[in-house]
């Protein structure tokens, strides 16, 4: 009979995140994606633990990794139960403060059936050595070398410091003339104008100026792209994959007209939320770009084309673990047959622009040079240097952002941004 007792505090928490890790590493299912089955019925503390703890594996496993090896005679498999059990018990005494026996107490009922003395006994004997982690996790081992390849062993380097904790939170202000009243109201820093940046874990439903709409939250490097177009002064711009709509709102508040375009109705509802918040019109489509027909041109194309989105593994530790040559080499197939058809809807004379939040050179430099190659009518254009921030330069209409750059300031996504002109 078995007497272990199965309403053991916390146990829920801890099969969510078990859940959630199983999802992310052997399905490759994203985790905003992954925590919505998993935290079902959660309480919301509960939920954030569950993702936090989650988190946490994802940033350190191969260090917690290390940990587990020294303490075993034979190794265990890479995606055996019971290894990412003992992560998870790491993840949450070393990084996350929760008392050992506490989180011995909720990682043995996870191996009930399994090899449960196993489990105990390496956290028993870990927490003897009172081990430590060391200040910055070390990247997979496959993403270092593709990372080191393209960029070099500084921004590896750089990369594992970013890693190590989750950004702090960037806001984009309806009206730059403000950034100086809102970095005061809200207690923040400003890098550029327009830009406020916060702490981290702030609730932003409850901060001033969220409710009337004076801004939204969006990382400084997103918000790169709208600011290199520059000034719309009414003229017309068609928004692709634009929802949940934080480069709409800028088109919008720097005066352009536009048309903003997206697959799903679900994330336009969103993004319309987002214009009546803030107080903007924009007219919405919902459609499949390679598939939609339109005669109209536009004085400007924005396409912030679908991709492995690696350049957010900072709040997005899970793109590491889900992402290798063969997604890159699908979505490069995607954004090459979209960047296509967004040349179309280009006026003569009018300006195309390209963005990735990836750190893969096949989304980007790549990607900008196959183009042009297939386009020659379409040419470097200049972007709006005036607003870019200190440190971020732009070199033949392209503009390349890595985790070495603004690190003191406390750093910002990867991003990749092209931007063309179409001979008139």
């Amino acid at each position: 009979m078995n007497t272990r007792p199965t309403n053991v505090p916390g146990l829920p928490t801890r099969r969510a995140a078990l859940q959630i890790l199983d999802a992310v590493t052997r399905t490759g299912q994203p985790l905003d994606q992954a925590v919505i089955p998993a935290t079902r019925g959660l309480e919301s503390a509960d939920r954030a633990l569950a993702i936090a703890i989650a988190q946490e594996v994802l940033r350190w496993g191969p260090d917690l990794d290390l940990l587990i090896d020294s303490q075993t005679q034979l190794p265990l498999a890479k995606d055996a139960k019971a290894r990412m059990v003992l992560r998870m018990a790491l993840a949450q005494i070393l990084r996350l403060g929760t008392p050992p026996h506490a989180a011995i107490s909720t990682a043995l009922p996870l191996v009930d059936k399994g090899p449960r003395r196993l489990v105990h006994g390496v956290l028993g004997s870990l927490w003897r050595l009172q081990p430590k982690l060391a200040d910055a996790p070390t990247l997979l081992p496959e993403v270092a070398l593709r990372w080191e390849a393209a960029w070099g062993k500084d921004m590896v380097a750089a990369s594992r410091t970013a890693l190590a904790e989750p950004p702090m939170l960037d806001l984009t202000l309806k009206n730059p003339a403000d950034t100086a009243k809102w970095v005061s109201e809200l207690g923040g820093d400003s890098l550029a104008s327009g830009h406020v940046r916060l702490p981290r874990g702030q609730a932003v439903e409850t901060l001033p100026g969220y409710a009337e709409g004076e801004w939204w939250v969006q990382d400084l490097a997103a918000s790169l792209p709208v600011r290199a177009m520059g000034e719309g002064k009414g003229r017309t711009v068609l928004d692709l994959c634009a929802a949940p709509g934080g480069k709409t709102m800028q088109l919008a508040a720097q005066g352009w007209a536009v048309t903003a375009l997206d697959l799903s109705a679900k994330r336009l509802a969103r993004l319309s939320d987002n214009m009546e918040r803030t107080g903007f019109a924009v007219e919405t489509v919902t459609a499949d770009l390679r598939k939609w027909d339109s005669e109209q041109q536009f004085d400007a194309v924005l396409l912030d084309a679908p991709c492995s989105a690696t350049g957010t593994f900072r709040r997005h530790p899970d793109v590491l673990h889900r992402i290798g040559p063969k997604q890159i080499a699908e979505l490069t197939g995607l954004q090459s047959a979209m960047l296509d058809r967004a040349a179309q809807w280009v006026k003569p004379g009018g300006m195309l622009v390209y963005a990735t939040c990836s750190l893969e050179p096949e989304e980007g430099e790549v990607q900008a040079a196959d183009f042009r190659a297939r386009h020659p009518e379409f040419v470097p254009q200049e972007c709006d240097r005036n607003a870019l921030p200190d440190g971020i330069a732009s070199t033949d209409g392209m503009i390349r952002t890595l985790p070495t750059l603004l690190m003191q300031n406390g750093g910002l996504d990867g991003f990749f941004i092209a931007c063309w002109k179409r001979a008139e």
